[in-house]
């Protein structure tokens, strides 16, 4: 990955007049959470601070590799009081309430946040709720169960990059990574089943393409690519991971420390592209 340290996207904004300005979505959330403190908890290392501790599993070889962040806009959808009491650790942190889904509340959303902006990190996602769980047969396909997951695994995000654009850093470095899956993969697929979760994360995967392509042509130094963090121990994977070896379920801690490091990697000729928590592409 990469053509050197220099392409690669957390060096570049190393070289930004300016430390970063980010948005993780989904930040009270298993991965988004973890993104947020490993983000201040290794630059607030960086610099002798201890305001967030590191969580244990941090992998200490991102300290070198991530550049100063000014703030983080933790945008969540419920009520986030950790976020709150964080904020008042770390002045970094700005948590913002909202509804993804809210076409109302996306249109004002840049009026809150101050660019330009560096990097979004899109967590939020949805396999199940009380209503449905994913389906094991055709028979079980449901108008509202595949309109609720491509809402929020594919329309959200693509509509949040579209509010914040006006914001978002035309001169120099500039992150967009969404959190995908490898069930959205096409070609990856031969076990069937899952529909809606399948269909709106392979959904996700056009958006970033797609949005990686013209971006390239505002930006140039730009990279906008879908990430699978692999199975994390968080509420959306917990009903499935009875069958599952311990060794293939990560923390989050871990999923978003190797995901991190695989950002760190990214140079501009990747742009548009889907990889693994290890660095590996996957075919869409």
């Amino acid at each position: 990955m990469g053509l050197g340290r220099r392409n690669q996207v957390f060096y570049q904004m190393a070289q930004e007049a300016a430390p970063l300005t980010l948005v993780i979505a989904g930040a009270n959330g298993g991965l988004g959470y973890a993104f947020l403190h490993l983000l201040l908890g290794v630059t607030a290392a960086q610099r002798g601070i201890q305001n967030l501790p590191l969580p244990a599993e941090t992998d200490t070889s991102l300290l070198p590799l991530l550049p100063p962040i000014r703030r983080i806009y933790a945008l969540h959808r419920h009520p986030a009081p950790d976020l709150h009491t964080d904020a008042q650790t770390d002045p970094r942190i700005i948590p913002l309430q909202i509804d993804l889904s809210d076409d109302q509340a996306l249109k004002q959303l840049h009026h809150h946040i101050e660019g330009p902006v560096h990097g979004i990190i899109n967590a939020t996602g949805l396999l199940h709720n009380t209503d449905f769980t994913p389906e094991k047969r055709l028979q079980e396909v449901q108008r509202e169960t595949l309109e609720a997951n491509f809402t929020a695994n594919a329309i959200n995000h693509i509509l949040l990059i579209e509010a914040l654009l006006p914001k978002l850093n035309r001169h120099g470095a500039l992150l967009l990574a969404s959190l995908s899956a490898r069930v959205g993969s096409i070609e990856d697929n031969q076990l069937g089943g899952w529909y809606a979760y399948r269909a709106s994360k392979a959904a996700l995967n056009q958006l970033v393409r797609t949005t990686a392509i013209e971006l390239k042509r505002l930006n140039p130094a730009s990279i906008c690519v879908a990430l699978h963090p692999g199975t994390t121990d968080t509420s959306l994977s917990k009903p499935f991971q009875t069958r599952l070896a311990k060794d293939k379920l990560f923390s989050p801690e871990f999923a978003a420390g190797a995901l991190l490091k695989v950002i760190a990697h990214l140079s501009p000729h990747e742009s548009g592209r889907f990889f693994a928590w290890d660095g590996k592409q996957i075919p869409w």
